[in-house]
């Protein structure tokens, strides 16, 4: 298993991963995540935000991060954090835990940005979530309703979203 940053020749890769998670949300929740723009991913490539998990030759999750989410944690965005957003597992991958591979990794990758938090959000109560991020180790802090949604992709409009912690 190898953690490392996705480049350019990832994008079709990573859209492919965010087309399978989206089918696979419509078939279990209300709400699912939206088209995203091409330039987003560009730019968190650009930046070094977008990860993945490269096993067996093959991509088997991607990811993003940022050290800064106002528009969701409001004022605890104050706080020294890394966000996670966008967890996408190749379905030939599922059930190999990438979370937790994740979580690991993202533990050391805030220690070493002198970050105290690991954060990450989802949109609505969805219980199965709830549980499997807990088991992982975040303190679930419960169901919010955001007050600035212009700015963030489709499927936060409206809607609460749960939100989840790990001190570090």
């Amino acid at each position: 298993m190898q953690i490392s940053n996705s480049s350019t020749a990832d994008i079709s890769e990573i859209f492919r991963l965010y087309e399978s998670a989206t089918a696979f949300q419509k078939t279990k929740y209300i709400l699912h995540w939206p088209k995203f723009e091409t330039s987003l991913i560009e730019n968190e490539i650009a930046e070094n935000r977008q990860w993945k998990i490269t096993m067996d030759g093959k991509t088997a999750c991607v990811w993003a991060t940022t050290f800064d989410d106002p528009q969701i944690w409001e004022e605890r965005n104050a706080d020294p954090a890394v966000y996670i957003h966008r967890i996408a597992t190749n379905p030939e991958f599922k059930g190999q835990n990438m979370v937790a591979n994740i979580v690991a990794w993202a533990k050391e990758y805030a220690e070493e940005n002198g970050k105290t938090y690991v954060r990450l959000d989802t949109v609505g109560q969805n219980e199965s979530l709830i549980k499997h991020y807990t088991k992982m180790g975040f303190t679930f802090l419960g169901l919010y309703d955001l007050k600035h949604t212009d700015q963030l992709p489709a499927h936060y409009q409206g809607n609460p979203v749960s939100l989840f912690e790990l001190l570090v």
